[in-house]
């Protein structure tokens, strides 16, 4: 009875705590907390500003996260807090995601997209003003997801991955031949999108080096991916769409798209070429080859041969972004089990089968009453269901936690696996690096090795240069010794001769003597007989005279004495004979030896002359080579003299194009000049066109000249440019027909201009380039100019100089009278004010005595710069000569003196007032402000022509900051006395009921309405003023003469 009631006192509490524990977590909420923090920490994790690609689990979280709320609203809302616009790097990574997304998230990602089209153009065009880098490829990137998204919003039949059979292809265009040719002409400006992105990453990498194994280079290569996997549907679709309207329509009005199609064929068969040689894409996706030629589509059978490009994305096992999928069964199932039958009849087995029936039974056992039996029995029944519920609660919380550790298993299993894959590409990042390392070195190695061979050659060059010296040398040698041989030889030969010619004359003394001993002995012979005739006369005359005889022996024995003479003579000549012919054979063997020495020396000499006539061959073909690289050379000497011509001509053109397209450019109009600068640019611009004829005549007489022609040119392309550009701006200042007529004759120059470099620009016409059109042109400019000059103060030139000298004087005088009457006027406020009013007197007075000094400096310090600057510019020209001659400065000047002058004496009369008690603390301060703008004035008029490095300037500029300092001093001294001397209010509302508060305040309400339309109305008359101000300075200055002028 006692637990019973126990029971019955501790069910009521139970219930409660029940009931709370089960409503206190919304699973629902709590579900979409986890799904958008998880969402935000994948985006975070796919964009960021690190330079390395999107990993692929990353995106396909984002992707599967649209999916689970049919939408990208989560996706947006993440994005949208990133700094897209300050970040390139981050913006790309962006645009690689959401182009993902566009493909595979949920097709309501475009329409939720599609709000913030506008804010992507915004980027775009953002980014658009960077030429290079990150910058240029997002704001390409952003066209083509704006494209795509446009696209997908018209033809909302196609899906964001183009993925579509050819039935649902027929089906978006509805058998309409319009609606195929507008969809063609918006797949040619999709393709054309893909393409430029495309283009503009590869025009970013340096494809010399191996940029696709790089993180920089796989952050640029990554969104390809995305770009081929479109491209390749864009133009399979595009092909079938042509062969459809070529069936449909002539083939002339198709002669557009078949144009536009040819020139993207070509550029995206070769971009899908280069893409597939690089080793970053080799293991991501499978890109097909385009056919060689174009499909021809004016043979409808051609279609037939068409093959639909295939683009294959490969399955990694081992790839860290492929997530495992793990089924629940093969992990341990923690939920609550049910409970056993053995629990269930526990019950049973203490009570029995009628309690299971009945289990609060006690009407046989208490006597209790059935009602309060059934409110128990009820009570507990539901302190069951509730906690069976609350079981339920924590079952399923237990399962969910299951679900969400298993995720976790799986999220930490993959990024396990994406640790490996990632040593593992570290690993093969670090071999490659070893074997770029290597070859490097080997690289290295041959250059060293090249290096030592060039240098063996240089070595080997100069020996040969020092054998070419020796042979040259022995050559030289050769021909003295073969000419001294051949002196040798003609001295042997007259030798020869002579000995000879001896030879001859022994010949010819033998031959006399033999023909001497001839007739001898025939004398001898004949006076033999003669004496035998005798002998036998004197024989037979024997007889006859003994007298006779003895004559006869004596005639006889003279005989034989004459005959032994002649014997004697004829055995000398026979000895000499014997010495000449021994002397004959002497020289004849000396004859021999030197013959064969002759022919030694010709033999050897013949052999030199070879070798030198081949090292004569050898160094004339050298020098053959050598004559013909010079001539080379010459040539592409000049072909370069002629390209830097042409293309400073180029330049030259392109500047005064854009000068002439900034006539029509609509921000331009803003832009005006004066008529003087117009004046002193086309004057410039005459004297660079005699120099450019000069320049070109020297060019022309002498081609080597080029540097002095580039420069020229390009000067007058710029100061030709400049007037264009000035004259437009000057014609924004004057009258309709004036403007009219002057952007006319500037549009005129700019078309002379063109004409003169495009002859000059071609090598034939460059002699007959005639500048006298573009002169005439320019001087025609001028002289517009020269009437749109205003005409000054129509002053003499004496008049102008003393006027500028009687300015100056006349502020000086008035500087100095202010100074006295404030010094004045201080004497007076200390003889008659007292306490905080002559305390405020004296600093208002003695701020503006500073003042009144400091303007004086400055004053004395301008007149000393205009000294320099009339001594520097005048020449030998008069000081009043120079005035006049630089009338717009001088009339600024005197302009500035009056202002000076003229503030100078409002300030004093102010301050006289102020210190009197009838002035305004507020005139004061505008006076002071006035007094400094008006000296900026005179110190900008001064220095305008002064040299920067002047001495007097610098002083100049000091005593500008001076004033500048006195100024503020004047101010604030003001603005002090002002708030001593004007009595505040304590504002006392204590004694005041809530109504008469509530008038007050309404009545404050009042009065600052009534003061801000007012300050709102003086506002207006201020720039009112200011503006009647600036025309009657401008009649001043001569403007309005110009109109009148024309007029």
């Amino acid at each position: 009875m006692d637990r019973v009631k126990s029971s019955m006192q501790q069910v009521p509490n139970a219930i409660p705590k029940v009931i709370r524990r089960t409503g206190g977590a919304n699973s629902l909420e709590l579900e979409k907390e986890n799904f958008e923090r998880g969402q935000a920490v994948s985006i975070n994790k796919a964009i960021n500003t690190q330079e390395v690609a999107v990993k692929e689990k990353h995106a396909r979280t984002c992707i599967l996260g649209t999916h689970h709320e049919k939408g990208a609203h989560t996706f947006w809302a993440a994005v949208n807090r990133l700094p897209l616009s300050s970040n390139a790097v981050l913006c790309w990574k962006f645009c690689h995601v959401f182009h993902k997304l566009l493909r595979d998230g949920h097709p309501n990602v475009i329409k939720d997209s599609m709000r913030n089209k506008s804010d992507l153009t915004d980027m775009s065009r953002m980014w658009g003003h960077l030429s290079e880098g990150y910058g240029k490829l997002c704001s390409i990137y952003l066209k083509l997801l704006i494209t795509k998204m446009e696209f997908h919003v018209k033809n909302p039949r196609f899906p964001g991955n183009l993925q579509m059979s050819n039935r649902q292809l027929d089906e978006a265009g509805e058998n309409d031949v319009n609606n195929f040719f507008q969809l063609t002409v918006e797949m040619f400006d999709y393709l054309e999108c893909e393409l430029n992105l495309f283009l503009g990453v590869f025009s970013s990498l340096d494809m010399s080096r191996s940029v696709s194994v790089t993180a920089a280079g796989q952050c640029r290569l990554a969104p390809l991916i995305q770009v081929i996997l479109d491209s390749s549907h864009l133009y399979d679709y595009t092909v079938k769409l042509l062969f459809k309207l070529h069936s449909c329509l002539p083939a002339d009005t198709l002669q557009g798209h078949r144009d536009r199609f040819q020139e993207q064929f070509k550029k995206l068969k070769s971009l899908f070429y280069r893409s597939s040689n690089l080793q970053y894409f080799k293991r991501l996706i499978q890109i097909p080859q385009l056919p060689e030629n174009p499909p021809n589509f004016l043979r409808a059978s051609a279609l037939s041969e068409h093959i639909s490009p295939v683009v294959v994305i490969p399955a990694e096992s081992s790839s860290p972004e492929s997530e495992h999928v793990v089924e629940t069964d093969d992990l341990v199932d923690t939920d609550i089990p049910a409970l056993p039958p053995a629990v269930e009849t526990k019950f049973d087995d203490l009570f029995g089968t009628s309690a299971a029936i009945d289990p609060f039974n006690f009407n046989s056992q208490n006597g209790m009453r059935k009602d309060d039996k059934d409110r128990l029995i009820e009570q507990l029944t539901r302190e069951i269901q509730a906690l069976k519920e609350e079981l339920e609660s924590f079952r399923l919380e237990s399962g969910r936690l299951c679900q969400a550790l298993r995720g976790r298993v799986s999220e930490l299993e993959a990024e396990l696996a994406e640790q490996s894959h990632l040593r593992l590409q570290a690993a093969g990042e670090s071999e490659f690096l070893k074997a770029e390392l290597d070859d490097l070195r080997r690289v290295r190695e041959d250059t060293e090795k090249e290096q030592r061979s060039l240098t063996e050659i240089e070595k080997k060059a100069q020996a040969n240069e020092q054998r070419y010296t020796k042979l040259k040398e022995k050559y030289s040698e050769l021909v003295q010794s073969h000419a001294d041989l051949l002196r040798k030889n003609a001295e042997v030969t007259r030798q020869m001769t002579v000995a000879q010619a001896a030879q001859d004359e022994v010949d010819a003394v033998r031959k006399e003597m033999q023909e001497k001993v001839k007739a001898a002995q025939e004398t001898a012979d004949w006076q033999e007989r003669e004496q035998l005739e005798q002998l036998q006369e004197l024989q037979r005359e024997l007889v006859s005279s003994r007298a006779e005889l003895d004559s006869l022996k004596t005639n006889m024995a003279s005989s034989q004495q004459s005959s032994e003479v002649l014997g004697a003579q004829l055995a000398a000549l026979e000895s000499e004979r014997a010495e000449l012919v021994q002397s004959l054979s002497k020289v004849e063997a000396e004859l021999a030896v030197q013959g064969e020495e002759l022919e030694r020396v010709q033999t050897s000499l013949a052999t030199e002359r070879e070798s030198g006539v081949k090292t004569a061959e050898a160094l004339q073909n050298q020098l053959n080579e050598k004559e013909s690289r010079e001539q080379a050379l010459e040539s592409q000497l000049v072909a370069a003299r002629w390209s830097s011509v042409q293309a400073a001509v180029e330049e030259a053109k392109k500047i005064i194009q854009d000068s002439l397209a900034q006539m029509d450019d609509p921000a331009h109009i803003s832009c005006t000049s004066s008529a003087d600068y117009l004046a002193s640019r086309c004057q410039a611009s005459l004297d660079c066109m005699d120099r450019l004829n000069s320049a070109r005549e020297a060019f022309l007489a002498d081609n080597t000249g080029v540097s002095g022609l580039v420069r020229v040119v390009t000067q007058c392309g710029h100061l030709v440019g400049d007037t264009i550009v000035q004259g437009s701006a000057t014609s924004h200042m004057v009258p309709v027909e004036q403007a009219d007529a002057l952007s006319e004759s500037v549009k005129s120059c700019g078309a002379e201009a063109l004409t003169l470099l495009g002859q000059m620009k071609q090598q034939d016409s460059l002699a007959a380039a005639d500048n006298c059109k573009l002169k005439a042109a320019l001087e025609a400019v001028l002289a517009t100019a020269e009437k749109l000059r205003p005409r000054g103060l129509e002053l003499q030139q004496g008049e102008l100089g003393d006027l500028v000298e009687k300015e100056m004087s006349a502020t000086s005088a008035a500087v100095e009278s202010a100074a006295a009457r404030i010094e004045e006027m201080l004497n007076k406020s200390r003889a008659v004010d007292t306490g905080i009013k002559m305390e405020v007197n004296e600093r208002i007075l003695a701020s503006c005595t500073e003042l009144m000094q400091a303007i004086k400096k400055l004053i004395l310090s301008s007149k000393d710069l205009q000294r320099d600057i009339v001594e520097s510019g005048r020449g030998a020209a008069s000081m009043k000569e120079f005035y006049a001659k630089n009338s717009r400065w001088t009339e600024g000047l005197i302009s500035a003196s009056k202002a000076v002058g003229w503030g100078a004496t409002v300030l004093v009369d102010a301050a006289d007032l102020v210190v009197q008690g009838k002035g305004k603390f507020e005139e004061l301060m505008v006076c002071s402000h006035e007094i400094a703008a008006s000296t900026a004035q005179l110190v900008a008029a001064s220095k305008v022509k002064a040299d920067k490095d002047s001495s007097n300037l610098h002083r100049l500029q000091q005593a500008s900051r001076g004033v500048t300092q006195a100024t503020a001093a004047v101010v604030a001294s003001t603005k002090s006395g002002k708030s001593q001397i004007e009595e505040k209010d304590t504002m006392d509302f204590s004694s005041m009921t809530l109504t008469q508060i509530k008038r007050q305040e309404m009545d404050a309400q009042v009065l600052v309405l009534e003061l801000e339309t007012r300050l709102q109305k003086e506002r207006e008359r201020l720039g009112e003023l200011r503006k009647k101000h600036y025309e009657l300075a401008g009649v001043a200055e001569g403007w309005g003469e110009g109109e009148e002028g024309t007029g």
